[in-house]
């Protein structure tokens, strides 16, 4: 019985050694004696290998033992980046906004800008959207406009910035994304003769998007759709602004040599 007592003793002390020791090695720190340049230095190596999550780690660890300085600036723009790369799209731009907020004359907060719209930017609705427009009509464009509104701040503000001409392109591609969404949604609404939308949307396209891709289709939409509506004065006014901006619109033609499909799938 003795000897039944004292083995559960032991292993009862064992276990607590073993716990303690686990408790150890979790609280300990390598990095708690670090310096901030210390800590930025082997962020920004975590970085460069595509360890961002490490690297999120160490600059959330610099921030908050050296708030202040350049090395927690520094560590705030960069980590929008590992945010960014990590598919943290949230919190890319939450930090992107705080940067610009506490910063707002810093010399890189032109690149909080650019990261804030990158953040938010999708480029694979080029071609899927000019092909699927039906699937273009349902999907989300806040991004897309966020991601426009962020560059457009950037060149208004920092005309000359490196990261300016690369904002423009991307401002130019949202342009049609967007104005291809709107485009759809009047194709949806004047396939299923909601024409009253129809139009009100094509006018959205021309109003909002006036030099894209989009404003010949937008202008033959709104003209059937006012057809339908009966309002054949707005219906002339818009074939006349269509042909004369257009004149050789396929729109017409082809409308014109096919009677028995509807227009809105001749290229679709």
């Amino acid at each position: 019985m003795t000897n039944t007592i004292l083995t559960r003793i032991t292993l009862f002390l064992a276990a607590l050694w073993l716990a303690g020791c686990e408790t150890l090695s979790q609280d300990y720190d390598p990095t708690k004696d670090w310096s901030a340049a210390k800590l930025h230095s082997e962020a920004k190596d975590a970085l460069k290998d595509g360890n961002f999550e490490q690297a999120s780690k160490l600059y959330e660890a610099l921030e908050s033992r050296y708030p202040y300085g350049a090395y927690s600036q520094q560590a705030q723009l960069e980590q929008i980046y590992s945010y960014y790369k990590q598919h943290e799209t949230a919190s890319a731009i939450s930090e992107a906004d705080r940067f610009i907020k506490a910063h707002p004359n810093h010399p890189g907060v032109d690149y909080a800008y650019y990261m804030k719209g990158l953040a938010n930017f999708n480029d694979d609705l080029g071609l899927f959207g000019i092909y699927n427009p039906h699937d273009l009509a349902e999907r989300d464009m806040k991004p897309s406009r966020e991601s426009f509104d962020a560059f457009k701040e950037l060149v208004s503000r920092y005309p000359d910035s490196r990261y300016a001409d690369d904002a423009r392109i991307r401002m130019r591609y949202l342009l049609n994304v967007m104005a291809h969404a709107d485009l759809a949604t009047a194709r949806y609404y004047y396939g299923r003769q909601v024409y009253l939308a129809a139009a009100n949307r094509a006018q959205e396209v021309l109003k909002r998007y006036p030099r894209t891709a989009s404003t010949e289709e937008a202008l033959y939409i709104l003209a059937r759709s006012y057809d339908a509506l009966g309002l054949h004065d707005l219906q002339k006014d818009s074939l006349r602004i269509l042909q004369q901006d257009y004149p050789k619109s396929q729109f017409l033609v082809q409308a014109q040599q096919t009677k028995d499909r509807p227009w809105w799938r001749l290229f679709w």
